[in-house]
């Protein structure tokens, strides 16, 4: 019962807790890139790990491409604290 308890309140600070990176998966037709974001990625307590969440799952073809997240202006969104 306690692991269950602890599994709830990872997931519910990882959901309040901006992501580290935004996972994109990028698929190229000619010279022209298509960038598609699919989820994201959380820093683990350790800092030795990242935490994967995908929203979707590329098909074929193309990669997948982690960034930093960025603001409407372009800017790098920093995490509170860092």
């Amino acid at each position: 019962m306690t692991t269950r308890n602890k599994n709830t309140r990872r997931t519910e600070a990882r959901e309040t807790t901006p992501p580290s990176l935004i996972a994109y998966h990028v698929s190229e037709r000619g010279k022209k890139k298509f960038w598609t974001r699919i989820g994201a990625a959380w820093d683990h307590e350790d800092a030795r790990g990242l935490t994967l969440q995908l929203e979707l799952l590329p098909a074929g073809g193309g990669r997948i491409v982690l960034r930093e997240p960025r603001d409407e202006d372009g800017e790098v969104i920093e995490e509170e604290g860092a």
